[in-house]
């Protein structure tokens, strides 16, 4: 992977080199003399410039015209590039970087978890019922109450009473009895409804759960309110209330879309590859770009791919001057481990009559083969060993049937987070890409031995070195909003394997300061085919830039989460401007 990537670099800085010198150099008696270059429109100046490029690693200045580099050098070599207009920007010493890829986000998730309850950092169900309570007590008659991000591994103690560690909605119907609740787990794998919501649809005891889900029950077959994995779909959100009117459906989507924007940009994030979202999503995307209300870039895979029509003509790249790009397939074979979902190759060590819910893979074989006749990447999530295995075998049959090589498809497995031994290596065999999230390991660890047993754990979960190791591309993110969207919380997760309590989670998997950066920047556009334009600081690439106050590449350990964002650059302008 780095050998690709390295050679791919060096091609690049030398293209550039010969491009500049044939027009930046005169000969004068036999000496070159540089010419005054055009004005820059932007330069950062005076600080550590740290720009994932193994041609030249960090630089001291920086100059950009219009949402392109044009140099980078040291203070006084940039200095020939201040105009009267060029906008100036002091470091004063701190940390300017490629701005943050983030590989694997729900993007209108993000905005949509800001309209609702924010679960995520809730450490009980009593706490959370009493966001409910003061909900209700708003809330006008029959309006839905809906929310995000609460994981049951997360509380201080188990709820009381419980099935399978999760509560009953007994509490939750009590104080909201007359208003319909669902509240979506923060994997987005499985949520959980009161009796109104159940009521409203139609959902009992003698209701049978759709093929890949699971209605939990209590021992006398009353639903409990949990619905796991494509359950979920059962419940009717909205039932009982109006239909909102098209227009107040188009407010709310811009209205996602904004909150979301803001977020991102105030993470340091540039670029942000969401995983699924339809093409009514995409034409909502477009829009916003061509009124400038969507600042950031997206690189988008459409949630379980479409007809052949519909992919010939969704498929964009670089539209609104690189902002958006359609050229992805994003498909679910199985759940999440938290809620145990994620398929194994053998049972749950705390669940030994599961091996978690695994999906039929016929559909994503026709997908397949859809996306390799109109230039897709495929995308298939993929949590569990047993889940990892078939799309693997997935990906290597349809690679041989189409005699075409991985690593020019760059199909991906988005989570690969627990992997059996045998199948680690196949990853860079195949040329196939773990969308990884680091934040994930430090998250989930409380529970991944609880799930898998020690062995197992050690052996295959969140292998982020071993996969490098074994010559794979290996991408960051945080999955939000699952967790939450900043980078500079999984980057810490993933260099040093840290939980909340200090301990390290299978601290030989950590990789170095530098691959963890490269993992969160030039990985991460080399996953979506966008390397060339950005994940580095090299001239000609696109000034995508994050400004933080603190060197995450040296500070000790403790002080990487301390790091602030101080501005977000995107296309040479500045976005976010930190407090």
């Amino acid at each position: 992977m780095a050998s690709r990537l390295r050679a791919s670099s060096l091609l690049l800085a030398t293209s550039l080199f010969v491009a500049v010198a044939s027009i930046s150099h005169v000969t004068v008696s036999g000496q070159a003399a540089q010419a005054q270059p055009s004005p820059a429109t932007l330069v950062l100046r005076n600080g550590r410039i740290v720009t994932v490029d193994d041609a030249r690693p960090d630089a001291q200045a920086m100059a950009v015209n219009g949402d392109t580099i044009v140099a980078l050098g040291t203070n006084a070599e940039i200095a020939r590039y201040v105009g009267p207009q060029t906008q100036v920007i002091d470091l004063n010493g701190q940390m300017a970087m490629p701005g943050f890829v983030e590989s694997h986000g729900h993007f209108n998730g993000i905005g949509q978890a800001k309209l609702g309850l924010e679960l995520m950092n809730t450490t009980s169900w009593e706490q959370i019922i009493g966001m409910v309570r003061d909900a209700a007590a708003k809330a006008r008659p029959g309006q839905w109450i809906v929310g995000r991000g609460w994981h049951q591994e997360k509380w201080s103690s188990v709820p009381q009473p419980n099935v399978a560690g999760f509560p009953v909605h007994a509490a939750l119907s009590a104080v909201s009895p007359n208003n319909p609740v669902v509240l979506t787990h923060a994997s987005g794998h499985a949520s959980f409804a009161n009796a109104k919501a159940m009521e409203l649809s139609n959902v009992t005891g003698a209701t049978t759960a759709p093929a890949g889900g699971e209605i939990l029950k209590d021992k006398a077959g009353n639903p409990t309110g949990l619905m796991n994995e494509t359950a979920m779909g059962l419940i009717r959100r909205g039932a009982g209330e109006p239909p909102p009117t098209a227009e107040e459906r188009e407010a709310e989507a811009m209205r996602v879309i904004e909150l979301a924007d803001q977020e991102i940009l105030s993470k340091g994030v540039t670029s942000f590859q969401d995983a699924g979202s339809s093409f009514q999503d995409v034409e909502r995307f477009k829009r916003a770009i061509d009124i400038g209300r969507l600042k950031s870039r997206l690189w988008v895979m459409i949630r379980g791919g479409g007809t052949p029509e519909q992919l010939a003509r969704g498929r964009l790249i670089d539209y609104g001057n690189k902002h958006l790009t359609v050229r992805a397939i994003k498909i679910s074979i199985d759940g999440a481990l938290g809620s145990r979902g994620a398929w194994l190759l053998a049972p749950y060590s705390d669940l030994v009559n599961s091996s978690g819910l695994g999906r039929d893979l016929n559909p994503s074989r026709t997908t397949a083969q859809l996306a390799i006749d109109h230039g897709y990447q495929l995308c298939l999530h993929a949590i569990g060993d047993r889940a990892n295995r078939e799309v693997l075998d997935l990906f290597e049959e349809a690679f041989r049937k189409n005699n075409r090589n991985g690593k020019d498809l760059r199909w991906r497995i988005e989570h690969a987070q627990h992997i059996h031994r045998d199948d680690i290596p196949r990853f860079g065999q195949l040329g196939v890409i773990a969308a990884m999230q680091g934040i994930h390991a430090t998250s989930d660890a409380p529970y991944v031995v609880t799930r898998l047993g020690a062995e197992r754990a050690e052996e295959g979960a969140y292998v982020w070195k071993k996969l490098l190791d074994s010559d794979a591309v290996v991408s960051n993110g945080t999955d939000a909003p699952v967790e939450d969207v900043d980078p500079i919380a999984s980057y810490h997760a993933t260099v040093t394997r840290k939980t909340a309590d200090g301990s390290e989670f299978f601290p030989a998997q950590k990789l170095s300061r530098i691959d963890g950066l490269k993992s969160y920047t030039l990985w991460s556009a080399y996953a979506g085919f966008e390397e060339h334009l950005k994940g580095s600081l090299v001239p000609g690439k696109l000034a995508d830039i994050t400004v933080l106050s603190k060197d995450i590449t040296r500070v000790p350990d403790a002080e990487i989460r301390d790091a602030k964002v101080v501005y977000t650059i995107v296309g040479g302008k500045v976005v976010y401007q930190g407090k």
